[in-house]
């Protein structure tokens, strides 16, 4: 794709969205090319601008994909893409799954009810979801998160799905190694994300408290 141009933003007195690929070394912020109508393909030109084929001089700089408009005076409004949209649909989605008064008493800027978001962000960003107490979902195990003020902090720990937790089926042995083997594997995601995490309960769970 060309090098942006205005005539490539403005359709029909309509300015356009999408992907551009923005060199921002030394905090230029300079637009290269777009827009693309999703990340992949501008993910694809920034690579063959960074890798060109022998005839063409590579791009000096280091340029990557952000999504907004093209202003009028050619800089880039940065607005939330449709992956971001998904994301927070996402995170909302875990958050609800959390018990109806879990920030009952909490003052709106309580840094605990802050800090259970990004817990629960780290964890969804690693693939792990919240377990969902009531509803069709509530077999099927996930992160038990419960904030403790008391603690400074959050408690977790894992729940398997109701055929190992409940019925057992391969076996106690195999429910509690597994039970082990997966809180273990909480504690090691949060703390490779920058958390203080502590054993709680004989090791039964884990107090995830913020970074000193």
């Amino acid at each position: 794709m060309n090098a942006a141009s205005s005539s490539g933003v403005v359709v029909g007195g309509a300015v356009r969205q999408g992907w551009w690929l923005v060199d921002e070394e030394a905090g230029s912020g300079r637009i290269v090319a777009g827009p693309y109508p999703d990340r992949a393909d501008a993910v694809w030109a920034a690579d063959a601008l960074e890798n060109p084929s022998h005839e063409e001089p590579a791009h000096q700089g280091q340029v990557r994909p952000v999504y907004g408009v093209r202003r009028p005076d050619g800089g880039l409004g940065r607005r939330p893409s449709p992956q971001d949209w998904a994301w927070l649909g996402h995170l909302g989605e875990q958050l609800d799954r959390l018990p109806e008064d879990w920030d009952a008493g909490f003052p709106d800027d309580d840094p605990l009810a802050t800090f259970v978001v990004e817990v629960t962000a780290a964890l969804a960003e690693a693939g792990l979801q919240l377990h969902e107490p009531t509803g069709d979902g509530r077999a099927v195990g996930g992160v038990c998160l419960s904030p403790e003020p008391g603690l400074g902090g959050i408690v977790l720990t894992w729940r398997q799905h109701d055929r190992m937790s409940v019925e057992q089926l391969p076996g106690s042995a195999a429910q509690e190694l597994v039970q082990q083997v997966m809180n273990r594997a909480l504690a090691d995601v949060l703390r490779l994300r920058g958390f203080e995490v502590g054993e709680f309960a004989g090791g039964t769970a884990h107090v995830v408290r913020p970074a000193a």
